[in-house]
């Protein structure tokens, strides 16, 4: 009996020690956010070891186990119409708001999932949850797009199947089809999903043979570049948790197919030294000093490698790509874009890449709201029903709502 007393409380104390890390007291429920935090390390280690022992990739095996916390079917309700089909080859699921007598044409968004290029779908429970709530509060049809993941297939083919599946729903026909006003269509997405959702806007914006044109754009949390890895955010939220500096660095080299013997290095930006002359070019678009307000900068420093590794650039070319990096696009290509909706967490090593997205698109003459959450955290918005809801999660979503609602 003493035995198995001393076992239990070994093994309670080993659990505490892997769930506990100390966290900012300004975070939405710590605790809970812990628990989430350790639920998805393990998967990762989990998912590592499955790699290790040559049964399947690592990334194919998280997916599998994030699946199975909740894949929903296509399932339609009186209010609700929800369909399964295919958009030009590309998955999308269709979620179908009730229809107001008053507005016979209901507004159409094309929204696109997180996951790091390589995780999540839209037929996860945290998705489907709030396609469903954009469809029903906005009376909308939102077209989620389910697009092919790393390691099936790698950049550029996740921007090819959002332009693709989004191309096909701005048809006129299509648009009929789903009673869709033409002058009121958005794209949205989370995390990597707000990277293909920016990638896509600024496509649109500079093609001259789509008859219809995006309303809005709604990025949340978005990853916009992978050339400094030592923003302020970075740099305040290197260790915390969901998205650590490590973590994102990674998801970067898997949506690139790059070699992992080049984390380190591009972690402290060897990758953008000043002896790297094809991203010489790009630095005044990510000069944070004078793209972020004081506020944020504190007396954090830029991190620029006077002597660096070349090599990485050479093999990895997609690093310099706007298609991949969004924030570094030309002025020229972001005066074009729709009036825009950023949302950012302090807790997010993402939280710099939209800020200094909204500067530059504000620099550059459009609409811009920064919605900035103080105590939330990377993904924290699909995180709104029992047991991981975030009181930040469903603040964040029902902000998100209201400003599509009054601007689209």
């Amino acid at each position: 009996m003493r035995t198995s007393c001393v076992v239990l409380t070994a093994l309670v104390a080993l659990a505490a020690y892997y769930v506990y890390i100390p966290l900012p007291g300004s975070l939405s429920d710590p605790w809970k956010l812990m628990l989430l935090d350790a639920t998805f390390r393990g998967a990762q280690q989990v998912s590592n070891m499955v790699h290790y022992l040559g049964l399947t990739h690592h990334l194919l095996a998280l997916n599998f186990i994030i699946g199975s916390f909740g894949k929903k079917s296509a399932w339609s309700s009186a209010r609700m119409n929800v369909t399964d089909t295919d958009f030009d080859g590309v998955e999308v699921r269709v979620f179908e708001g009730p229809a107001k007598p008053q507005e016979p044409l209901k507004r159409g968004v094309v929204y696109i999932h997180g996951g790091g290029w390589a995780l999540a779908s839209a037929r996860i429970r945290y998705y489907d949850e709030l396609c469903t709530a954009m469809a029903e509060e906005l009376n909308a049809v939102i077209v989620s797009i389910e697009y092919r993941l790393v390691p099936k297939v790698y950049f550029p083919e996740q921007v090819h199947d959002v332009v693709r599946a989004t191309k096909y729903f701005m048809q006129p026909e299509v648009l009929q089809k789903y009673s869709v006003d033409p002058g009121r269509i958005g794209v949205s997405g989370d995390s990597a999903g707000g990277n293909l959702a920016a990638a896509l806007g600024q496509q649109f914006s500079q093609d001259a043979n789509l008859k219809n044109k995006l309303k809005v754009q709604a990025l949340i949390y978005p990853v916009l570049q992978p050339l400094d890895f030592n923003t302020p955010s970075y740099q305040q939220n290197v260790n915390t948790p969901i998205l650590p500096r490590y973590v994102m660095v990674k998801y970067w080299l898997d949506y690139f197919k790059g070699n992992y013997d080049f984390i380190q290095a591009m972690i402290v930006n060897n990758h953008t030294s000043l002896d790297v002359e094809e991203a010489a070019a790009l630095r005044a678009r990510l000069d944070w000093k004078s793209l972020l307000p004081e506020s944020i900068t504190k007396n954090y420093q830029p991190v620029v490698q006077a002597t660096g590794n070349a090599r990485i650039v050479q093999e990895i070319p997609q690093l310099l790509d706007a298609r991949a990096a969004p924030l570094i696009a030309d002025q020229e290509v972001l005066r074009n874009l729709p009036k825009t909706y950023i949302l950012t967490c302090e807790h997010d090593v993402l939280r710099d890449d939209g800020i200094m997205y909204a500067k530059r698109l504000e620099r550059a003459g459009v609409e811009v709201t920064l919605d900035h959450f103080e105590d939330g955290f990377h993904g924290c918005m699909i995180f709104t029903s029992w047991p991981t809801n975030f009181s930040v999660g469903i603040r964040t979503r029902d902000s998100y709502l209201r400003w599509l609602d009054q601007n689209l």
